[in-house]
């Protein structure tokens, strides 16, 4: 067999994987979205600059909070259980009635919370009681935002990509229309109310996208509740709430202490820095999240886990890091494209924030294991854990370099060390050479 027969086959074998079939299948709903992410950011940029962008992602790090208690914290439960048990129709029925009661007493409780502290919110979010309103339309909306949510996580665990990316992209386009037509007329204003209402809006186009569904039929959601169910629940409540009271927090402190610190313009470059990333993974993160945890949740034992794992490695890192580089070499004309010139100084945080991305989606591969197989307590002490040691790392570097590229530095330290740590702890399973359960 010829050298050139040799690496058609190997590149045949690769393109046929399921991860990459997936990748491939969500990547029409991942280019709307990153287009139509890319002409929002670039038109929120130029209209509201970097001190804009700043209180934007202090909102976007209180909206992850917020969203999370409104669902309760379950939908990657869901996801899990119903990928699970999808042939067991008695089953389904608990899980989804459970769903629904947990979900309505949670965003109830969140939305009412939202309202009454409507005004304190707002001082301790952008520092001034200018911004309540953005609360007490939030508090009203997030009901829609959590139920949608719920529906998409049942429809994850059926595994029904098709209408998944279907909705994903009126999802985007939908966001898209509703930005900019409300920061166009508000401005600053409207870039704030639009980053928190168009999620609720979703959810009617998302009942009739999947009106003809058999497990839509209101029997499934008023079941009886089953004590059993919600305890299991209750295990990804505890992760889900851990990492949205974490990660978030722990960027909301940072960016105020960039603001107090070195200036609100600073702490808007490392926001669009953080915006630009989440960009650029979000072809590899939207199609790992569809397809790892229902493979993952019906592995049961360890070579078998250890062989998707790897698997996974195998087709992610190399993509990755060739995006990655691409992303580096032109890193100067990304920033004028998706933002301005008046973003050029966020160019210096550009090496840090790629290698730290790298190591995080490495560690990412693994930490999904937790969630998959509801390792409790290993995830939240992770994520306490780094976060803290993230806060700690970012107030020192800061004072010690003076500039917000001290922020980038601490990331890349932690996600490193977050990788090794990953690496100790599924080292059975990574080395594993016997079916053991």
């Amino acid at each position: 067999m010829g050298p050139f027969k040799i690496l058609f086959n190997l590149f045949t074998k690769y393109f046929q994987t399921d991860i990459l079939k997936v990748f491939t299948y969500t990547s029409l709903s991942t280019i709307v979205k990153m287009f139509t992410g890319f002409i929002s950011v670039k038109v929120v940029a130029i209209i509201i600059g970097p001190s804009g962008i700043a209180l934007l992602g202090q909102l976007y790090s209180f909206s992850a909070i917020a969203l999370t208690l409104a669902s309760g914290g379950i939908n990657l439960g869901i996801t899990k259980y119903i990928s699970e048990y999808k042939d067991d129709d008695s089953e389904l029925r608990n899980l989804m009635s459970s769903a629904f009661k947990i979900t309505l007493f949670s965003s109830l409780v969140c939305g009412l919370l939202m309202l009454i502290f409507n005004s304190y919110l707002s001082k301790k979010i952008f520092l001034t009681s200018e911004y309540n309103f953005v609360f007490i339309v939030f508090g009203f909306s997030v009901i829609l935002y959590a139920f949608n949510m719920m529906l998409l996580s049942i429809l994850n665990g059926y595994k029904d990509f098709k209408n998944f990316v279907k909705i994903n992209i009126a999802n985007s386009i939908i966001g898209l229309g509703l930005t900019l037509i409300s920061v166009f007329i508000f401005g600053l204003k409207g870039a704030l109310v639009a980053a928190i209402s168009y999620q609720s809006v979703m959810f009617f186009v998302t009942i009739w996208m999947l009106r003809d569904y058999q497990w839509l039929d209101r029997m499934y959601f008023f079941g009886v509740v089953k004590s059993k169910i919600l305890k299991q629940y209750f295990h990804y409540s505890l992760m889900a709430i851990t990492s949205a009271a974490t990660v978030p927090i722990a960027q909301i402190l940072i960016r105020g202490y960039v603001i107090k610190n070195l200036s609100i313009e600073d702490a808007g470059y490392w926001e669009a820095m953080n915006q630009l990333s989440n960009m650029y993974l979000m072809v590899i993160i939207s199609s790992l999240s569809i397809y790892f945890l229902p493979t993952l949740a019906r592995l049961k034992n360890k070579l078998e886990l250890k062989k998707e794992i790897l698997k996974v490695y195998k087709v992610i890192m190399p993509l990755l890091f060739i995006g990655l580089g691409l992303v580096f070499l032109f890193r100067n004309i990304i920033i004028n494209l998706v933002f301005s010139k008046e973003f050029m100084p966020m160019s210096d945080l550009f090496i840090w924030q790629l290698v730290a991305d790298f190591f995080k989606i490495a560690g990412w591969i693994l930490a999904f294991n937790m969630l998959a197989k509801s390792m409790t307590i290993a995830f939240i002490s992770t994520e306490i854990i780094f976060s803290s040691i993230f806060i700690i790392n970012s107030y020192l570097l800061v004072n010690l370099g003076g500039s917000v590229i001290g922020v980038t530095q601490a990331y890349l330290i932690n996600k490193v060390l977050y990788f090794i740590l990953m690496l100790i702890i599924f080292r059975k399973t990574l080395w594993q050479k016997k079916n053991i359960l």
